[in-house]
């Protein structure tokens, strides 16, 4: 089986939002549509106030900034955002 591609979807997943349901129900569907394996992970906002954060976003092959979110942490958000770009990992923010 191929390795899986992995995106980490930076926001507070809230599962009443209808747009972070649609994030994952497109990657899904972006995943299938492409025959490639797909691992992806919400990841807190709040989880890269800190130096530890970092750890969570060199997992990830691609990130995507999470429609629809008053993030609990705007200063992770931007942390995330900055790794991305510092890191040159693909980055899509909608």
């Amino acid at each position: 089986m191929p390795k899986a591609l992995r995106i980490g979807i930076i926001g507070d997943y809230n599962p009443t939002y209808p747009s972070h349901r649609a994030t994952d129900l497109a990657l899904r569907h972006a995943a299938a549509a492409l025959s490639v394996a797909l691992e992806c992970a919400w990841l807190a906002t709040d989880l890269f106030a800190g130096a530890s954060g970092a750890a969570a976003l060199t997992q990830a092959a691609a990130l995507w900034c999470a429609p629809g979110s008053p993030y609990r942490s705007m200063e992770g958000a931007l942390t995330a955002i900055r790794f991305a770009r510092e890191h040159k990992r693909p980055f899509i923010g909608t």
